[in-house]
C-alpha cells in the first residue's frame, strides 16, 4: 500500500486586519521572508521564491498553480491550517475561496492550529496577541458548524468516509473528550459516518488520554527534537554548541546558529524508527526560523544535504508503504519563514519536489513488477 503524501499549507500569505494592527499594514508571511539576511558565514538566507513569486493565496491562479505543481510531483493533497479562537476565525479566506470556487480539484483537509498567537511566534503564554479559549458545548457546536461546509466538500480527505481533522495541541484542551463526543454526534446528525480525528504529535506534550483519537501523526522535525533525541545525541549537540562558541571566540564566526541541529542526524533518527499501528509518519524539508526570530532564539539546521533528504525521505516512504500507512505528512508546502517549504526557490529550485516524484514513481514501478 502506498501512502498518500499530504503537505501542510500555511494560509498566512494574504493580509488581514488583525495582522495589519499587530505587525503593520499589508503584513503577510512574505514580510518576514523578505527581511531575512545571512547571520553567519554560509547561512542560506534570504530564501527567494523562484521567479520572485511572492504570491497572494486569495488569488485563484495561485491556488491552481499550487495544486498543479503538487499533483505533478507526487503530492496527493494539502492539509491547511485552520485557526479558530472560540468563535473567531483567522486566515480563513484561502479555504473559503476553495469552497466557493469548487476549484482546484485537489484533495485537502484541515488541521486546527489551536495555540495562542504570540508576538514571539512560539504559541507560548507571553506577549499574547490572540488568546486561545475553548468554551463549552454551544461554542463547540458553533465551531463544528464552521467546519461542516469543508467536511461535506467532495474533495475533502476521508478515511472510511469520515472527514480527517487534525488537532495540533489537544493536551491543552481540558474538556477534549466532551468536545470530541459532541463533534462525533454532530457529524452523525449531519449525515456523515463520523469523524477521523488525528492527534498531531509536536514539540508539546503528547496527549495520553485514552480513546480520544482515531490516529496520530508525527509533526516533524520538532517532534523528534523534543521527544526522540537520545541522551547521546543531546550530548553531541551540546558539544557542538561549545565547539561553535570556541570557534566564534577565536575567529569571530561560528559558522552556525547558537541553537542548531544536525540535518542528516535528524533525518536518520526519523527514518530509523518503526511505525506503530494507527500512526501516520511525518517528514520535513529543512528548518530555519530566523526570519521570525533573532539569531539567539532561532533554530537553524546545519549541514543541509540533498543526499540526506533523498535518503531520509526514501526510507520514510518505504517504511510507510510496508506499514500500510494511509498517509505520510510532510512539513511543509510553504512555510517560507521557517525554512521548510516544497515550493521552488531561487537556490534549490524544484529539488525537493523532483526528489519526491522520483521516489514515488520508483516505488510504484517496483510494486508492479
Amino acid at each position: 500500500m502506498h501512502p498518500k503524501i499530504l503537505a501542510f499549507v500555511l494560509p498566512q500569505f494574504h493580509a488581514i486586519p488583525e495582522n495589519d494592527a499587530w505587525w503593520g499594514q499589508g503584513f503577510t508571511e512574505w514580510v518576514n521572508t523578505k527581511r531575512a539576511r545571512p547571520l553567519f558565514k554560509g547561512h542560506y538566507q534570504p530564501r527567494i521564491p523562484a521567479n520572485g513569486n511572492y504570491y497572494d493565496l486569495t488569488d485563484p491562479a495561485t491556488q491552481d498553480w499550487q495544486a498543479q505543481l503538487a499533483r505533478s510531483h507526487g503530492i496527493d493533497g494539502f492539509c491547511y491550517y485552520h485557526y479558530w479562537f472560540n468563535g473567531k476565525r483567522l486566515l480563513e479566506q484561502p479555504v473559503n475561496l476553495l469552497l466557493e470556487r469548487r476549484e482546484p480539484d485537489f484533495p485537502f483537509c484541515l488541521a486546527w492550529a489551536n495555540e495562542p498567537w504570540t508576538r514571539s511566534w512560539d504559541g507560548g503564554d507571553k506577549q499574547i496577541l490572540m488568546p486561545q479559549e475553548y468554551g463549552d458545548k454551544p461554542d463547540w457546536e458553533l465551531h463544528f458548524s464552521e467546519l461542516l461546509r469543508a467536511f461535506q466538500d467532495p474533495r475533502y480527505i476521508r478515511v472510511d468516509g469520515k472527514p480527517v481533522f487534525l488537532i495540533y495541541r489537544s493536551s491543552s484542551i481540558e474538556r477534549c473528550p466532551e468536545m470530541f463526543a459532541c463533534w462525533r454526534q454532530l457529524a452523525l446528525d449531519a449525515g456523515l459516518p463520523g469523524l477521523h480525528l488525528v492527534q498531531m504529535r509536536t514539540a508539546f506534550p503528547v496527549d495520553t488520554r485514552p480513546g480520544l483519537f482515531d490516529a496520530s501523526m508525527d509533526f516533524e522535525p520538532m517532534h523528534t527534537i523534543y521527544h526522540w533525541m537520545s541522551d547521546l545525541d543531546r550530548k553531541r549537540e551540546k558539544l557542538a554548541r561549545h565547539r561553535r562558541k570556541l570557534i566564534k571566540w577565536f575567529t569571530g564566526n561560528a559558522g552556525h546558529a547558537p541553537n542548531s541541529f544536525n540535518y542528516s542526524g535528524l533525518w536518520h533518527n526519523i527514518a530509523s524508527r518503526p511505525i506503530a499501528a494507527q500512526h501516520y509518519p511525518g517528514a520535513f524539508v529543512d528548518w530555519d526560523n530566523s526570519p521570525r526570530r533573532e539569531l539567539k532564539r532561532a533554530i537553524i539546521f546545519r549541514n543541509f544535504s540533498r543526499k540526506a533528504f533523498h535518503d531520509g525521505f526514501e526510507r520514510q516512504y518505504a517504511k510507510a508503504c510496508q506499514a500500510g500507512s494511509e498517509f505520510l505528512f510532510i512539513n511543509a508546502w510553504n512555510e517560507w519563514a521557517e525554512g521548510t517549504y516544497l515550493e521552488p526557490d531561487e537556490g534549490r529550485g524544484l529539488f525537493f519536489l523532483e526528489t519526491i516524484k522520483k521516489i514515488v514513481e520508483a516505488s510504484s514501478e517496483h510494486a508492479q513488477r
